[in-house]
């Protein structure tokens, strides 16, 4: 189903609201169990969810001169209004981008990163007010040792369950404390209102807790908690 700008971003606020657990929860309801991220994905920058539809940027390790990354930049222009940027590759030890690359990412819309690599400048990413998950934090610099070579195409993440998640551009991304999920799109809707399901009963069940009710007897009137 093709969404409008205003339906996407309306999705997005919504699953900002949900939690991942929920979420990983509904999807193995759905028999797609293998969504979750690797626990190598953590959050480095911000203390928010990561919530937004994927736009996937793809590179590899690739000597070269020194000189900026025009691949890179075009795929960067390209982003639009929220989407996280997906970065895969098969970077070791250098970052995939640092401030300033995350400052126009921004201005034009984007509302944080999810990266399969690294990142530097944390010091002034912590003030910009934008989620960051990657899996490790670098000063070195991609430049003349990694590239872009793709965007907006399938990519694959190391999964929490031994396999590759696989990210299409459109899917949807949420990361949060307890770690990163990829929502298909053909799914996301299905998935988010049983999530706020979910999240209701929850609030419903702490509160009856809080009163005095037994978890025993909680299982038998809500069955799995």
């Amino acid at each position: 189903m093709t969404m409008t700008k205003e339906q996407r971003r309306t999705l997005r606020e919504r699953y900002a609201k949900v939690d991942t657990a929920n979420v990983a929860d509904v999807l193995d309801e759905l028999g797609l169990f293998d969504q979750g991220l690797a626990p190598e994905f953590r959050q480095l920058i911000g203390t928010g969810k990561l919530a937004g539809w994927a736009f996937t940027i793809r590179g590899q390790m690739v000597p070269g001169p020194q000189g900026g990354d025009a691949q890179k930049m075009r795929a960067c222009q390209e982003i639009s209004d929220d989407e996280v940027s997906v970065w895969s590759g098969d970077g070791r030890g250098i970052c995939y981008f640092g401030e300033l690359i995350a400052i126009g990412m921004k201005e034009r819309g984007c509302v944080g990163a999810l990266i399969d690599g690294g990142i530097r400048d944390l010091h002034w990413l912590n003030a910009m007010q934008f989620p960051i998950f990657a899996t490790y934090r670098t000063p070195v610099q991609s430049i003349g040792r990694w590239r872009v070579t793709g965007w907006q195409e399938k990519v694959y993440l190391a999964g929490a369950t031994g396999n590759l998640v696989a990210v299409s551009p459109g899917d949807f991304i949420l990361a949060d404390a307890d770690g990163a999920i990829v929502i298909p799109s053909a799914h996301a809707e299905k998935v988010l209102v049983e999530a706020e399901r979910l999240t209701e009963q929850e609030a419903r069940i702490r509160q009856e807790l809080a009163n005095g009710l037994s978890l025993s007897a909680a299982l038998e009137k809500y069955g799995h908690v």
